[in-house]
């Protein structure tokens, strides 16, 4: 049979920026619209071809349906078939949206092997696609392989925080550390306050205890002993001192 046709459209991911356009496992594509007019009946689908990049250059373009590569031949053919379409669809006259969506069915794996689907992408790639034009007798059109696109790589379920509110387990760590250290140092300045107030109070104490904490040298005055009492003199009442006893007056004579 004669090759297919050769079509100048390069097949990309949307530059818009849109929800999900590179997941890990599903990427967006612009919808090929007005590409194929001319090149296909009405009868005849359209085709998207995916293969990792390494193994796009020796892909080999089935000669009928039946033997289209199928989505569980990937891990060991490197390529299969998907996104099966009426050649219709892609007329410049329906309007439609204006991406496709390759992995979106997480329901692939359970056909058999046999049926095409569009199942999740098991590996970041990079991947390149192309898009096949097929008849009843075999390929009639193809577009030219697009650029590497490479996928998000997944996180391991492992580090995934099962609580939604919170931040990640690094963010959270950090934050314990910086609130412990605030603490430390409102304790290690209610301290120095503390201490602080206490000297200014001790500094304003005028009583003993200011001087408990001094030694005073004084001189010892020893007390004056008693000295004895002169001869015929006795000891008047405490707080009079001594007297002599004087002889007593004589009686005036009669």
């Amino acid at each position: 049979p004669a090759p297919p046709a050769l079509l100048p459209y390069v097949p990309c991911v949307p530059p818009a920026a849109l929800p999900g356009k590179l997941t890990a496992t599903t990427f967006a594509l612009e919808k090929p619209c007005c590409i194929f007019t001319g090149h296909a009946d009405t009868s005849d689908t359209v085709w998207l071809v995916v293969a990792f990049a390494n193994a796009s250059a020796t892909f080999r373009n089935p000669p009928s349906r039946a033997d289209v590569p199928p989505y569980e031949q990937l891990p060991t053919a490197h390529s299969y078939m998907t996104l099966e379409t009426a050649a219709a669809t892609y007329a410049c006259s329906v309007p439609s949206p204006g991406v496709l969506r390759v992995g979106g069915d997480t329901a692939c794996g359970g056909q058999g092997g046999r049926d095409p689907c569009n199942g999740p992408l098991p590996s970041p790639g990079p991947y390149r696609v192309k898009f096949l034009v097929m008849g009843c007798h075999g390929p009639k059109a193809e577009t030219r392989w697009s650029d590497p696109i490479l996928l998000r790589r997944a996180s391991s379920p492992s580090t995934i925080d099962p609580s939604p509110t919170r931040r990640g387990s690094h963010v959270a760590i950090i934050t314990s550390i910086l609130a412990s250290l605030g603490a430390a140092l409102a304790m290690a300045m209610l301290s120095a306050m503390g201490v602080e107030v206490w000297r200014s109070l001790c500094h304003r104490d005028l009583g003993t205890s200011v001087f408990s904490h001094r030694s005073y040298r004084t001189h010892h005055v020893p007390p004056a002993l008693p000295q004895p009492p002169p001869p015929g003199c006795r000891c008047s009442p405490p707080g009079l001192g001594c007297f002599v006893p004087q002889p007593p007056t004589p009686c005036p004579a009669k």
